[in-house]
């Protein structure tokens, strides 16, 4: 503070002497006072406390304004530039200059008022014309100039960082209109850039830029009166065709600049821009910009095509067309624009440019930049799809062409085509109708599989293009081509083809079928045409290859709405002929089952198709299939592969007899209780060299849930025979509670980014054999999940296939394995403990009573009935006793 004090009593006496100072004392005075301000400016860290900074300011600016001006005074211009650069460089023989410089800068960061005082010095014009010469008139290198110095950089900073300040300002941009140097330097921009100033190039650009945002009235008149405009674009032109691209991006992006910002002001410069084939320029220049390098000349070249886009809104009256609205259309299609964004579409000029592009390049980049410029019009009003596509057309002939663009191109450009459904509820008739006729020719395979990409996402919108697609014939052409492709495959089973080797060719078909499934999901009448067509038996072709299965099963779960038995001939006679390695093949069609048996329409179409049978046989197949160590095909199988086929078979059963007495009837007559548990005992993890006949006295006894949960929760090894025993049995448990068809234990779960996988929230014991999608009880997994396994024991359960229970009676003996005997009878008794808690309800006596199963339980288990010793006996015989009291069967008496 005392230092500004100081200083400000030393600035009142030169006011004071100032008016009898000779100019060259008045001159010196200012000069030593202007190091004692520099310095207490650095000392005060730029907190200037200093009441006459104002008058300070136009001294010093009025000062540096004689400066520059006496040493441009009669010099030729190279000799005049070179003056200038020696005027402002720090150097020890001569550095008045560069001071005056440095207190400028500094001054004209202060504040408003301070900067009106140095634009009011006649800095603005003076540093103009040392900025043209600077820009125009590059210095002759010698053998001894080296590197631009860290002096020479700070004086360009400094002098660039002053003009930039000063032209903000209107009344900056005002002060330059005296001369003739602001359009000397626009023209110089557009017809010298390979000869100027390499170093001032960008420095220029920023400055002018600069004073293109602050255009007023009379410096549009002024640029518009010398034709400044029509002298950059003959320029320009002859630019083009020399120049390498990115070069003239940089220099038309000055002079377009200029056109865009003074249109709120005045049309002057864009109608002088126009009626000297601007547009033209654009093009050619645009178009020389095929085959630039993805990051060369960019931001110069996306300045063009950002103002090219907002020329598009640049004119004097909206655009008045009148659209035909092909119906129909979406629910909430409205065609009652509000245009009060005023970014409508007026200028359709500048629009043909970026179409003539699209059109005429097939450039990746810059036909992508083109699309995204579309998008963005179309972003900034809704009405602008319909002002052009009314109009110009563009998307409609994009469309004949895309399929010459580069992949990425294409994939951009159907974005944008689903994006006028997506975004702006409209159905572009005209447009969908050439690019299904682009899907028909096929012409090039990946521009047909994204066409069907972007039809298939529309569909997925609304029901409505069901109907659409079906009238327009598309449904009839894809069931066409998958005919042919279905022909292709049947002669060619068991061979490759060359046609499919190409991923392109087997993605194309699997759209295909994805588009199929699309159109018959929720349309029965689009599903009959299906069925009219003949089509049924060539979509069956498609089941075989995995990539193909999804959509060709949601095909015919879509049949089945219409013919129940149809769909269950399909798939059962499909699960019966499959292979023993064919094991995906055999889930994904249990699932498919599993969703059309939720239809209790369906269960009798089940029976009739010897659906059981048919699922039961699959369990025959599996003989072995669990054994420890695994043989033959199966070790190509993890056993948790194996165990989740015996769970979607059982849950398949469960949800065919679900609230279906005649099916359950049927199971029972038919003795399939009695085949599960022969082809369950012989998977391989169960016991088959008899029955246990010593008995041991039991060391500790766990119940069924302890069991569960020890098996799969605690760090006591457990063999895997006994782990895949009391899945089986678990899975029996809630058949017997009618409620196994309603559970997920794999249900499969992809780990997000980032989140550890669920093996790595298991406990210490090694749990290989059962990866994530396996879900085991005891997981780390939300309540919701947990309730799957549920609490075996649990009071409240009811018996509702009395048959499960007799399975689980059966395979009793057979849970045992050498060397396990402990272990074994230790599960054994937990089984009939468990099996006993069912039974504990009057109802689920009855219902096991009213089965005639009674005797099935004492035959199952006649050593442990005869023998008081066995450990079995004892709960058996409760068992009996409890179900006894019911009611008694002759057959039991016997």
């Amino acid at each position: 503070t005392l230092l500004w004090e100081t200083l400000g009593k030393q600035f009142v006496e030169y006011e004071q002497m100032a008016p009898f100072l000779i100019p060259e004392d008045q001159q010196r005075r200012l000069l030593d006072f202007l190091p004692l301000f520099l310095k207490a400016w650095e000392q005060s860290a730029g907190v200037v406390v200093f009441p006459n900074i104002q008058l300070l300011a136009s001294e010093v600016s009025k000062l540096l304004t004689k400066e520059i001006k006496r040493n441009l005074n009669g010099k030729p211009a190279e000799e005049a530039r070179l003056a200038l650069e020696q005027l402002l460089q720090q150097k020890v023989e001569a550095e008045d200059g560069h001071l005056l410089l440095k207190s400028v800068y500094l001054l004209s960061q202060t504040d408003l008022r301070t900067m009106w005082n140095i634009i009011g010095s006649g800095l603005p014009a003076a540093l103009m014309q040392c900025l043209y010469l600077f820009f125009t008139f590059p210095l002759k290198k010698t053998s001894s100039d080296g590197e631009k110095s860290e002096d020479d950089t700070q004086t360009q900073e400094m002098l660039v960082e002053i003009m930039l300040n000063m032209y903000r300002e209107e009344q900056g941009v005002e002060e330059l209109l005296a001369s003739d140097k602001l359009q000397s330097l626009i023209i110089a921009t557009a017809s010298l850039w390979d000869q100027c100033s390499h170093s001032w190039k960008v420095p220029t650009g920023r400055v002018l830029r600069t004073i293109s945002k602050a255009q007023t009235k009379n410096s549009i008149v002024y640029l518009q009166a010398v034709d400044c405009i029509k002298i950059a674009v003959q320029n320009l032109f002859k630019l083009a065709d020399t120049l390498p691209a990115s070069d003239v991006c940089e220099a038309a992006s000055i002079v377009l600049c200029f056109v865009k910002d003074s249109y709120p002001v005045s049309s002057a410069l864009l109608t002088e821009f126009e009626s000297n084939d601007g547009y033209q320029l654009l093009l050619k220049i645009l178009l020389r910009c095929e085959g630039l390098q993805q990051n060369e000349g960019d931001p110069y070249l996306d300045e063009i095509l950002d103002m090219l886009t907002c020329l598009t809104t640049c004119g004097k009256t909206e655009l008045k067309v009148s659209g035909n609205i092909v119906h129909p259309q979406l629910p909430h299609f409205d065609f009652e624009w509000t245009r009060s964004s005023g970014m409508t579409v007026k200028n359709l000029q500048a629009f043909q440019v970026l179409q003539s592009i699209f059109q005429k390049s097939n450039d990746q980049h810059l036909c992508g930049r083109v699309l995204a410029k579309i998008g963005a019009i179309w972003a900034w009003d809704k009405a602008n799809f319909f002002l052009l596509e009314w109009t110009l057309q563009p998307i409609s002939q994009f469309t004949d062409i895309i399929h010459f663009k580069p992949h990425p191109v294409q994939v951009q450009f159907f974005r944008l085509v689903e994006s006028i459904v997506l975004d702006l509820s409209y159905v572009p008739h005209e447009i969908l109708k050439k690019v299904q006729y682009l899907i028909k020719e096929n012409i090039v395979p990946f521009c047909t599989l994204t066409a069907l990409q972007c039809l298939l996402s529309m569909t997925q919108k609304d029901l409505l293009f069901s109907d659409i697609f079906r009238d327009s014939g598309f449904l009839g052409l894809l069931l066409a081509l998958l005919r042919k492709q279905a022909k292709i495959l049947r002669k060619s089973a068991g061979t490759h083809l060359p046609g499919l080797e190409d991923g392109t060719e087997k993605e194309l078909n699997a759209a295909m079928l994805k588009m199929v499934s699309a159109l018959t999901v929720r349309s029965v009448r689009n599903t009959v045409v299906l069925k009219d067509y003949g089509m049924v038996p060539y979509i069956k072709i498609f089941l075989d290859d995995e990539c193909y299965r999804s959509a060709t099963l949601s095909i015919l779960e879509q049949l089945s709405v219409i013919n129940y038995e149809e769909y269950m001939s399909i798939i059962i006679g499909a699960l019966c002929s499959s292979t023993q390695g064919e094991l995906p093949l055999k889930l994904d069609l249990l699932k498919s089952l599993l969703r059309v048996l939720e239809s209790p329409k369906s269960h009798s179409a089940f029976r009739t198709c010897s659906g059981f049978n048919g699922l039961l046989s699959l369990l025959s197949d599996m003989e072995g299939a669990l054994q420890d160590p695994p043989s033959g095909l199966w070790t190509a199988f993890g056993q948790n592969c194996i165990l989740e086929l015996v769970f979607y078979t059982l849950q398949g059963i469960t949800a065919a007899l679900h609230l279906d007495p005649v099916n359950s009837n049927f199971f029972q007559r038919s003795g399939l209780f009695e085949k599960m548990a022969e082809d369950l005992g012989s998977l391989g993890c169960f016991w088959t060299q008899g029955e246990l006949q010593i008995a041991l006295s039991l060391e500790k006894k766990r119940t069924f849930a302890e069991f569960l949960d020890a098996a799969f929760c605690s760090s006591e090894p457990f063999p895997m025979w006994l782990k895949n025993c009391i899945w089986i049995l678990n899975f029996l448990d809630h058949m017997a509670k009618g409620t196994l068809h309603q559970e997920s234990y794999f249900k499969e779960r992809k780990p997000e980014m980032g989140e550890a996988s669920t093996d790595d929230q298991k406990g210490p014991q090694g749990q290989e054999d059962h990866p994530v999608a396996f879900k085991r009880p005891g997981d780390e997994l939300p309540a919701s999940a947990y309730r799957l396994w549920g609490n075996p024991e649990e009071k409240d359960c009811t018996i509702v296939h009395p048959g499960a229970v007799c399975v689980m009676v059966r395979l009793l003996p057979k849970l045992y394995k050498d060397g396990h005997a402990q272990l074994s009878q230790e599960i054994q008794c937990a089984v009939v403990d468990h099996i006993q808690s069912l039974v504990k309800s009057e109802k689920s006596r009855q219902v096991m009573c009213e089965s005639g199963l009674l005797s099935t339980i004492i035959t199952s288990c006649q050593t442990a009935f005869c023998n008081e010793s066995h450990p079995l006996h004892l709960p058996l015989t409760r068992v009996f006793e409890k179900l006894a009291s019911q009611a008694i069967e002759p057959d039991v008496l016997r």
